[in-house]
């Protein structure tokens, strides 16, 4: 899943990677700004061969119907990772997402355990950065 495909550049990248077989699911909050990713994208067949997949809403809930994901990766910074991107991760998957001014990298290392259904990753976090924030259309406020 791609958190905030915008214009689709990053998309067709990710696409081309996975091929045939693989698919991306690309969430881009603005309509408008997913529409020009999704024409973008088409130039290169990519929704043609159902290797991408556009959809416009609030990615921080994640997507479940398309759980568990291989890879998650955003390009716009909250202050934490929503739960829910954690929870819809394939063990052994990975999330590359900014958090306030860093790159977090997190692996998952197994399923949730305990009472509480505590989850496992190995975190890295690469600060330094600059990002733009997730935001909310609804509410109109930074996530």
């Amino acid at each position: 899943m791609e958190v905030g495909s915008g214009s689709g550049w990053q998309t067709a990248l990710l696409a081309h990677i996975v091929s045939v077989g693989g698919k991306i699911i690309a969430v881009e909050l603005i309509p408008e700004l997913m529409a020009f990713g999704r024409k973008n994208a088409a130039k290169y067949g990519f929704i043609k061969n159902k290797t991408v997949e556009f959809h416009s809403f609030n990615a921080t809930k994640g997507m479940q119907e398309e759980a568990p994901f291989d890879r998650i990766i955003s390009a716009a910074s909250g202050h934490d990772l929503p739960i829910a991107w954690k929870e819809q991760l394939k063990v052994g998957g990975r999330i590359v997402a900014p958090v306030k001014d860093a790159i977090n990298l997190l692996v998952k290392k197994g399923p949730p355990v305990g009472e509480a259904g505590e989850m496992e990753f190995e975190e890295s976090i690469y600060p330094g950065f600059a990002f733009v924030p997730l935001i909310s259309l609804n509410e109109n406020i930074q996530l």
